[in-house]
């Protein structure tokens, strides 16, 4: 239902929501719709839990499916976690599916908002559902909502974004699959930036990377290099320019107080 993560920007992953549908290019390669396949034979609840959720293409890759699939058991996990950690929710899912009963999105946020030692990450590729919705639920400060902009043509995703009211906005440009030349970075916080990786994983230029990074010194955004990618990411690394870049937002401090974001990379 829920791991530690190997994710450099976060802790630990939380699924209450199993299965997605490919939305844009970025979904190509999806090492979501990859892992699901694998859960789904593993047999008992975790087979259950992604059965349906993803299959082969003709191509032979493992694609999503469509399906939705809730997990009501995995909305207490957060809770039995004491220590504070940063948690990405639905790294197997899209919590702004348009197949995810807007009941249930209420109830992860009611879990979110109970939970106010840990910092959840949302990330959509939905951000227009997400605003939709924005209205209606709580916002509390340890909710950060993202969105994905893999190239030129998505980029309109982070002006949606930035229309929500979360306490910090971020977007994962990744896998960045072409030139950004003007990412709108107004209301954003922090960019996470890296290449694809795994099987048939495209290439990215240093030249999208760089553009990017500079274009968030000049808005005051955070920036954080999470990969290269390649078939091999362990042998590409995330070193850019001789150093990794971690850039972060800063959390809420411990008394609860907020403090001011971070605004430099």
């Amino acid at each position: 239902m829920s791991a530690g993560s190997s994710i450099e920007w976060t802790d630990a992953t939380w699924n209450p929501v199993a299965g997605c549908t490919p939305v844009s290019p970025g979904c190509l390669n999806c090492y979501a719709a990859r892992m699901a396949l694998r859960l789904e034979r593993m047999g008992g609840d975790v087979a259950r839990k992604y059965e349906g959720t993803a299959k082969r293409a003709r191509d032979g890759r493992p694609v999503f499916a469509g399906r939705i699939n809730l997990d009501y058991e995995a909305l207490e996990v957060p809770r039995q976690w004491r220590k504070g950690k940063r948690i990405f929710v639905n790294s197997m899912s899209d919590l702004f599916h348009e197949n995810v009963p807007e009941d249930f999105i209420h109830e992860v946020f009611d879990v979110m908002s109970d939970c106010p030692r840990h910092q959840f990450q949302i990330l959509t590729k939905r951000p227009e559902r997400a605003a939709a919705i924005a209205p209606g639920l709580r916002w509390p400060t340890n909710v950060w909502m993202g969105t994905s902009v893999e190239n030129a043509l998505y980029a309109h995703r982070a002006k949606t974004l930035a229309s929500i009211p979360a306490r910090v906005r971020f977007l994962s440009v990744e896998p960045l699959l072409g030139r950004i030349k003007k990412l709108p970075l107004e209301g954003i916080h922090w960019v996470i930036v890296g290449g694809e990786s795994g099987p048939g994983s495209r290439p990215m230029e240093k030249d999208w990377v760089t553009e990017i990074r500079d274009q968030c010194a000049g808005a005051g955004a955070a920036f954080f290099f999470k990969q290269w990618g390649g078939v091999r990411k362990c042998e590409t690394g995330r070193e850019l320019e001789g150093r990794t870049w971690d850039g972060m937002p800063e959390e809420e401090a411990p008394d609860g107080r907020e403090r001011s974001l971070a605004r430099t990379s």
